[in-house]
């Protein structure tokens, strides 16, 4: 596909779902910079499901669709919801104040369970447009490659900072890697 013609509906569609990956973990990540609510250890699992899903996109944008590209989609998705819908049933007892802030009334797992269903339904939808040509190297696509690497590089290193090489804190309320850093390196 040439730089200046119009993607066909299947790399639009990557693209639009790289943009709502890009979106959820910049929400996620503001939300933990900015207001300081550090996420928990099924939190991070999330992203993790939401970061497979984003993989799988890149790779359909950068290299071309091939089903095994959608297939690790489809098991980010299955993942991410399993566990959302895991933290979704932990806090579902009345009475239970749940995990977080919320946004429109729901806590933010009960929308990355949401999330997840329309991102399966969208790699179901993709998969079965007939012209799957998803190759693009236009500017727009490349920004966005370019921006869900910084996104997840910067996650890595925040999650490092929260939770060190060890286990995350059940219920995180300071960044213990960054605290042990700073003791054995003394900055």
């Amino acid at each position: 596909m040439s730089k200046t013609s119009f993607p066909s509906l299947a790399a639009l569609g990557n693209q639009l779902a790289l943009i709502s990956i890009i979106g959820v973990l910049s929400y996620a990540f503001v939300d933990q910079l900015y207001f300081g609510e550090l996420p928990c250890p099924l939190c991070l699992m999330q992203r993790i499901g939401f970061v497979i899903i984003g993989i799988a996109l890149v790779l359909n944008i950068r290299c071309g669709a091939h089903a095994a590209h959608y297939g690790w989609g489809i098991i980010g998705g299955l993942v991410g919801m399993m566990v959302s819908l895991r933290q979704v049933l932990l806090h579902i007892l009345p009475g239970d104040k749940g995990y977080g802030a919320t946004f429109l009334e729901l806590h933010f797992y009960t929308w990355a369970f949401v999330a997840y269903i329309g991102l399966l339904l969208g790699f179901a939808i993709l998969l079965m447009l007939p012209n799957r040509d998803v190759r693009s190297r236009s500017i727009f696509a490349n920004t966005l490659v370019i921006i869900f690497i910084l996104l997840v590089a910067g996650n890595l290193i925040s999650t490092l900072l929260e939770c060190g090489v060890g286990p995350c804190a059940d219920d995180p309320v300071k960044y213990e890697g960054w605290l042990w850093l700073r003791n054995r390196f003394g900055f």
